[in-house]
């Protein structure tokens, strides 16, 4: 009995003491962020990059495989063998590249965006820590969220995020 009186006593304070959370659209930050805006630009423009690239080996396939399939009855077996090799390591340098370029672009999406991941979660940090928060959730990561008990702080963070500058 005694020690759930203890209990009791000890944990009164902290139930005195209003405990605040907070949700955050990290998403619609970034989103309204033009350093966001511009990386989203580069890395547009290198995925169509590699788009270009892809399909113009494409092409070049396709257009060796029809040329082989024109002429293919006038070749001997030895000039058969040798066009089909040649198609064959240009199908594989295709799937090599696509490879390649989709590492690269992960590559380039995690350095471009990394920094404005960082900056958001340091501004989510420095409002959780000058309010009082004991909590500070993506709200899209949430089914639900009670208004009553959490309030949505998405404005203060991108305030935060402007003093940052």
């Amino acid at each position: 009995m005694k020690k759930v009186l203890i209990m009791l006593l000890m944990m009164a304070p902290m139930a005195t003491f209003a405990q605040k959370f907070g949700h955050v659209d990290v998403q619609a930050i970034m989103t309204s962020l033009p350093e966001y805006t511009r990386a989203e630009g580069e890395l547009k423009a290198k995925a169509q990059e590699y788009e270009n690239e892809l399909k113009g080996m494409q092409d070049e396939i396709q257009r060796k495989y029809d040329e082989y399939e024109k002429t293919k009855s006038t070749m001997n077996q030895t000039k058969q063998q040798e066009t089909e090799k040649n198609i064959n390591d240009l199908m594989q340098k295709y799937q090599q590249a696509q490879q390649d370029n989709a590492q690269a672009f992960q590559k380039l999406q995690q350095e471009k965006l990394a920094p404005i991941q960082q900056k958001v979660f340091q501004a989510v940090e420095n409002v959780g820590k000058n309010g009082g928060y004991v909590y500070i959730m993506q709200a899209a990561s949430l089914p639900y969220i009670s208004a009553t008990l959490s309030k949505d702080v998405t404005a203060d963070v991108k305030a935060e995020i402007q003093k940052m500058k």
